[in-house]
């Protein structure tokens, strides 16, 4: 029986297509039940939609705390019946007692080769240190800023010739292919996490 996820966006949700469009192909074991996004105006509304895909549309500024906020989205995946949760682009720290709750069952991809480069332009901050190379990764969400147990990792080499748009696109290009790649290994039961490591059978 396919795995019911929700894809936690607040931006384009290029991400959250990739997985859609690859779900709708057969080539991951899982449906989109939700799409849970922090911004009314993010272009992936639209986007999920074409997909037929239901979107929870949640402002946190018409909630009186961090807390009150992700409990209705809590409250919301479980009517949903929702498993899993893969971060795609969203722009907002989870609170502790919501990792707590979903214990590495949230995914989160993140455009560099961590521990380097975490936050939020961790594209333009090695492109502009003039590192030789970044990358991506996908991890488990613990209570850090993209400090959870990592479960893949890949290179992207920034050439002498690269600008940071170029670059961009070539991390865009990576998250696309690496993300999948994770999910599939989630979604098959091969990924432990012991002391805080990723072991994949």
């Amino acid at each position: 029986m396919k795995k019911r996820c929700a894809v936690f966006v607040s931006g384009s949700g290029t991400n959250m297509e990739n997985i859609a469009k690859r779900a709708v192909a057969g080539e991951l074991d899982c449906e989109i039940a939700l799409v849970v996004c922090d911004h009314p105006e993010a272009c992936a509304i639209e986007r999920a939609k074409q997909y037929g895909i239901e979107t929870f549309v949640i402002e946190r500024e018409k909630f009186a705390s961090k807390t009150e906020f992700e409990t209705a989205i809590h409250n919301r995946l479980i009517g949903k019946k929702v498993e899993v949760i893969f971060l795609a682009g969203y722009m907002r720290i989870l609170g502790a007692e919501f990792v707590c709750r979903w214990q590495w069952k949230i995914l989160n991809i993140h455009p560099s080769l961590l521990p380097q480069y975490p936050g939020a332009h961790s594209i333009q901050d090695a492109f502009q240190a003039r590192e030789k190379e970044t990358g991506v990764t996908v991890h488990f969400v613990d209570e850090g800023v993209d400090s959870g147990p990592v479960i893949l990792q890949r290179r992207v080499p920034i050439l002498p010739d690269d600008t940071l748009e170029s670059l961009e696109k070539k991390v865009h290009q990576t998250e696309y292919e690496l993300y999948p790649e994770a999910i599939r290994l989630f979604l098959a039961g091969r990924l432990k996490v012991i002391a805080k490591r990723v072991l994949i059978s």
